[in-house]
């Protein structure tokens, strides 16, 4: 952990020396990089056979909470349209 911390803070001071300078090459190196790392995460997992042998029960835990966070974004939605829609017809706002 503690090297972690230390590269976090060695690359901000980098950042602060190089605050003036045009570095048009990093945001395509940062690209690059996520790009790498998200597919080297889809291959540790894809490796892993506990993850591959769960992956219906993974699948249908995922459909549950993905329908419930949407049923719950749907009636507080709904709930916050008619609460605003009654204190606009009363004047208050």
């Amino acid at each position: 952990m503690l090297k972690i911390v230390a590269i976090m803070l060695s690359g901000m001071a980098v950042g602060f020396l190089l605050r003036k300078r045009r570095l048009r090459v990093v945001p395509h190196l940062v690209t690059a990089l996520i790009w790498a790392l998200l597919f080297l995460l889809g291959a540790e997992v894809g490796s892993n056979p506990q993850v591959v042998g769960g992956i219906t029960t993974l699948g249908l835990e995922a459909l549950w909470l993905s329908l419930a966070g949407m049923a719950g974004t749907l009636l507080c939605s709904w709930l916050l349209w008619r609460w605003v829609s009654r204190h606009r017809k009363g004047g208050r706002r």
